[in-house]
């Protein structure tokens, strides 16, 4: 339309917002408003960098679906776009024998997903691979990974920028009005400068961010039943990381492992009351060990500190030592802080993503792990609503 500044904007430039707008680049003009000083400073930055394979997820949900879906489109971007990224693998791991009811439940998952190369392990197929960690029995998922985060982001970036996709840093939004098929964003940047932007469609890739956007553009963050529109609210969700430092721990494991959450029958539920899978144990893309996330629910508007601290260090050094009973305390020190954005869900259910469309607005919410893993797959789902 020839009124439009913007065929698209879209609000966010962590992993998601960039593959939403290398993606939609090729169907017009596209304009990316971020609120940080560049792309991804908050979610896309703090987490593993796992390459997830989907088994971990509600069957059908689309935290399933998009991942499975993307678990190959990673590995092709990367090779593509000669990111850093590794063929590891991940287990999961039985460390005792009442784990074993989880196990089983984590390998029917795994075949009800679809998920290819899963296979189960007996103790000694898995100390074979991880000679370190004392399991009992384990999957091993062969599709799983680990990527260089800030690579795979910066390339998307790039390649959005090759697209001629434009970036607005430092802008924040400050009101949003619909129209008929279309839509005025208006902003304001850091030195408080005013301006706004008429675009055919409005993506809200915020993040954490992504409820406020949503009701700056007139939608109810309790949902709307007789518009078929669903709650919009999030909750956070915080979760700290210890690095194994010493040379004897530093390189123990080769790859990620995951433990069946000791005494949970039901691995889903668990997630979902607690807030994440549990302390694991990760390798970064230069081979370093790491030991979390921890969950912490936090009340609502708490700011998002990611600075590191230490108070965590016994529950940790405890954890650590269900996988390396030998672990010290001096074998680990404080890593990163990072921030789950979780959409509101009933009881013990465990929430999925939250992606639709209303109008010439679309909405991205709940968007945390395998948020990163998803994302060229949530950049196509995009793609088709719109």
């Amino acid at each position: 339309m020839a009124d439009l500044d913007a065929d698209f904007v879209v609000v966010g430039a962590g992993v998601v917002g960039l593959a939403v707008a290398e993606r939609l680049a090729a169907r017009g003009t596209v304009v990316v408003v971020e609120r940080d000083e560049a792309a991804a400073r908050e979610t896309s930055a703090h987490n593993t960098g796992i390459v997830h394979a989907g088994f971990l997820y509600e069957t059908g949900s689309l935290k399933h679906r998009l991942c499975l879906e993307a678990n190959p489109l990673v590995y092709d971007w990367c090779d593509a776009h000669a990111v850093r990224v590794a063929h590891t693998g991940k287990l999961v791991v039985a460390l005792a024998s009442e784990d074993i009811d989880g196990l089983d439940r984590m390998e029917a998952r795994a075949r009800a997903n679809g998920v290819p190369g899963v296979r189960r392990l007996t103790a000694a197929e898995a100390r074979a691979l991880e000679p370190n960690v004392a399991a009992v029995a384990a999957l091993f998922s062969a599709t799983s990974g680990i990527v260089d985060q800030a690579g795979f982001t910066k390339s998307l970036e790039s390649a959005a920028r090759d697209r001629g996709v434009l970036f607005a840093f430092h802008h924040t939004i400050t009101g949003v009005q619909r129209g008929e098929g279309t839509v005025v964003v208006h902003l304001r940047d850091a030195g408080g400068v005013e301006s706004s932007l008429r675009a055919g469609v409005l993506v809200n890739a915020a993040g954490h961010g992504a409820p406020s956007v949503a009701a700056l553009a007139g939608l109810s963050l309790d949902g709307d039943a007789a518009r078929g529109l669903p709650p919009l609210r999030q909750r956070v969700n915080r979760g700290r990381y210890y690095d194994l430092v010493t040379p004897e721990f530093s390189r123990a494991v080769s790859r990620p492992v995951y433990p069946i959450p000791s005494g949970a029958s039901d691995v889903q539920r668990h997630q979902a009351q607690a807030g994440g899978a549990g302390v694991y144990l990760s390798v970064d893309i230069d081979g370093v060990a790491h030991l979390g996330p921890d969950t912490e629910w936090l009340p609502e508007g708490a700011p998002l500190d990611y600075r590191a601290d230490d108070t965590r260090r016994a529950a940790f050094l405890a954890a650590g030592r269900r996988f390396l009973p030998a672990l010290r305390d001096e074998d680990i020190a404080p890593g990163q802080v990072g921030y789950r954005p979780k959409i509101e869900a009933a009881g013990d259910t465990p929430p999925d993503f939250l992606i639709f469309r209303d109008g010439a607005y679309v909405h991205l919410g709940g968007i945390e792990s395998p948020g990163l893993t998803s994302a060229l797959a949530i950049a196509r789902y995009v793609e088709g609503l719109v």
